[in-house]
């Protein structure tokens, strides 16, 4: 067993009863080949919480402070995460996010490029428009709804893969991509925002 099923196993053991976790659409999440998933920002808890419910490991990009922080850069190098440099303008990141799509794994990201702290969709960075142009991976929005407390439902909704040939053939930019991206998962937001207590 992998350090990355391992904690996998043991964070989904603990976090699917506290947060009474419920995944939606998840038949929409591509078997395999390269994806690009997209998801909003809420809570510190985000990144496990995506990473115990997609079908597949993620590829993470993370803020390389974290890396630094004794023991928890560690931990976090190896559940697949790699450092970016704030802003989405690391090169390195970018060519290491391109090539996690390229041989087919899943490379996860939360657009909005730090925490939302209303709760709220924030405006999304040009990054993950960049990956969905530069990559023929299918791009998944994916909504993390609900307050994270304890025995309070949290739900987790993974939307259809956005279609983006028309964006790529008519060489929109990044920034247009990405705001297709975000309206997709406002949308997912608004259409499941009720909840049991």
């Amino acid at each position: 067993m992998t350090f990355y099923s391992f904690a996998r196993s043991v964070v989904k053991s603990i976090f699917t009863p506290l947060f009474r976790i419920e995944i939606i659409g998840l038949e929409n999440f591509p078997k395999e080949g390269g994806v690009l998933l997209c998801t909003n920002h809420i809570h510190n808890f985000d990144p496990p919480v995506v990473g115990i419910t997609t079908p597949r490991p993620v590829y993470f990009m993370a803020k390389e402070e974290l890396f630094n922080v004794p023991v928890l850069g560690g931990i976090v190098g190896k559940c697949n995460a790699f450092p970016v440099k704030r802003g989405m303008s690391d090169r390195e990141a970018l060519r290491k996010g391109l090539n996690v799509l390229k041989e087919g794994h899943v490379l996860g990201l939360f657009p909005e490029g730090t925490r939302s702290k209303t709760g709220e969709l924030g405006k999304g960075l040009a990054g993950a428009g960049f990956f969905a142009l530069r990559s023929q991976a299918a791009v998944v929005p994916c909504a993390i709804i609900g307050p994270y407390k304890a025995f309070r439902k949290l739900k987790v909704v993974y939307g259809k893969p956005i279609e983006m040939d028309e964006l790529r053939k008519n060489r929109a930019s990044a920034e247009e991509a990405t705001e297709l991206i975000m309206s997709e998962i406002h949308k997912l937001i608004t259409g499941h925002k009720q909840f049991s207590a």
